[in-house]
């Protein structure tokens, strides 16, 4: 029997402070969503993983804002990250 492997799908958000809303600026399936993940990991980019959120991201052309339907959505996947960060120590200087 062979097994069919799923590909991955991965989309990276970025919100700039004053801007409407946060915006689709990568997003892709495969081996470029795989080089998202891996980037996002290596710069210290906390990874959430959500099939249905990122399906509807999917939808949403690169660097648009995302409609204000994922807007709450987004926003309570923001605040997890926020709490995350508050709760690491702070970075000593190199």
């Amino acid at each position: 029997m062979s097994q069919t492997k799923t590909l991955r799908n991965a989309v990276a958000v970025a919100y700039q402070g004053g801007a409407t809303a946060p915006k689709v600026v990568a997003s892709g399936k495969g081996q470029v969503a795989e080089h998202i993940i891996e980037l996002a990991r290596q710069n210290g980019v906390y990874v959430h993983e959500s099939r249905e959120l990122v399906a509807l991201l999917m939808e949403v052309e690169l660097d648009k804002c995302i409609p204000p339907n994922l807007y709450k959505v987004v926003a309570e996947l923001l605040a997890w990250l926020y709490r995350i960060e508050a709760a690491l120590p702070p970075e000593k200087d190199a």
